[in-house]
């Protein structure tokens, strides 16, 4: 019995030119990818909702089924909020902007965008970021 070795699948790294073809290649099919998952899971949660009525004898039942579909709504509105953020994302690839910080137009580290292929920030524009962030929110309290 013959065995086949499994090739093993590109993985990027930081010893390669930055976004070169292949990197572009892998982040542009992880988000795709990632994007795809997401539909599915719209289009789910749709037939769900179509399909059960809230029309339920019991208030704790009624009650119970609402807060689900409430539930199952905001998830479904951050998976929106997150397909616009992956579609920027592809779009930057086209652009040739993909992996560049958008504040300071560094390479982002290769190991956060295989983390958050949807990253804008370097890890350093994002704490300074966050730092203004919460500065801002205590100065409102």
């Amino acid at each position: 019995m013959v065995t086949k070795i499994k090739k093993k699948e590109y993985e990027p790294n930081e010893k390669e030119k930055f976004m070169n073809q292949k990197q572009l290649n892998y982040f542009k099919n992880k988000l795709e990818i990632w994007k795809n998952d997401l539909l599915k899971e719209s289009n789910l949660t749709l037939e769900n909702l179509k399909g059960e009525s809230l029309n339920r004898p019991d208030i704790a039942d009624r009650a119970s089924l609402e807060s689900e579909k409430t539930l199952e709504l905001r998830t479904r509105d951050r998976a929106r909020k997150l397909i616009s953020k992956i579609n920027k994302a592809l779009k930057k690839i086209d652009e040739g902007t993909y992996g560049y910080c958008e504040e300071t137009m560094e390479p982002i580290n290769i190991e956060r965008l295989k983390a958050r292929p949807i990253a804008t920030l370097s890890i350093e524009a994002q704490e300074k970021h966050e730092k203004r962030e919460k500065i801002y929110k205590e100065k409102d309290y």
